[in-house]
């Protein structure tokens, strides 16, 4: 399959790592289709660092939302924008490694799969060493997933995901904040498509250092995982069915 490839990069006050994201996408994959850059309402410096590169590089375009609605909100923006036939999700907080694109996209470059989720667990690789509740926590709440889904991910919460446009984008995303990844975990499950794993680094950063996620999240993602499961069917998960 021949890939045109749209990376779409939700960003929100990272000044510090937008820039070297960027590059690092670029350096790793000259021949990319396009670089989405979703400015979620950023107050610090990043909506100046954001231009500067959608101005220098072609295939880098810029979106800026006025006021900050979400992780969620960012992505659905940006999913309307793409014009690629593979979309694939990358952080701006250098978590996870650019260099590691072409591993994520290789099974539906290879048509073996239809969307992939980057594993911090599977055959880890290099992983910073950082908190043990959050482990747990993630450890627990793929658990549940699994258990509605009957899928056997190891890292249902993982940031790095790529898929067949095709899905993303006829895909009805309602949840807010950081239930994207729960969400369509569930709406995947219901559409029975071919879902890989691979294994990436992790980069993970501390709360000092700007990571955003919280028990309120974790809380959260348990309500989507039943909502999603038991109460949205097929039929309200797609706007149009993908061929399968």
């Amino acid at each position: 399959m021949k890939i045109n490839l749209s990376v779409i990069v939700p960003v929100f006050n990272e000044e510090k790592t937008v820039g070297s994201v960027i590059e690092s996408i670029l350096q790793y994959n000259p021949n990319i289709h396009e670089i989405l850059v979703v400015d979620d309402g950023s107050t610090d410096g990043t909506r100046n660092i954001v231009n500067k590169y959608s101005k220098k590089y072609k295939s880098v375009k810029s979106i800026f939302h006025k006021i900050n609605l979400g992780k969620t909100a960012a992505l659905i923006t940006g999913f309307k924008k793409t014009t690629g036939n593979v979309i694939l999700i990358q952080d701006a907080d250098l978590e996870y490694d650019p260099s590691e694109i072409h591993a994520l996209i290789e099974p539906i470059q290879e048509e073996k799969a239809d969307v992939v989720y980057g594993s911090r667990f599977l055959v880890r690789k290099t992983a910073r060493v950082l908190y043990f509740r959050h482990f747990m926590a993630n450890k627990f709440i793929t658990f549940l997933s699994n258990i509605f889904t009957d899928f056997n991910f190891t890292d249902v919460e993982t940031g790095y995901k790529a898929f067949r446009s095709e899905i993303i984008n006829n895909m009805i995303i309602t949840s807010k904040g950081f239930g994207f990844e729960i969400e369509v975990t569930a709406k995947l499950a219901k559409l029975k498509c071919r879902v890989y794993e691979v294994p990436i680094s992790y980069y993970g950063r501390t709360y000092e250092e700007g990571k955003k996620i919280g028990l309120s999240d974790g809380l959260l993602a348990i309500y989507y995982i039943v909502k999603y499961n038991l109460f949205t069917s097929l039929k309200k998960s797609f706007y149009k069915m993908p061929e399968m």
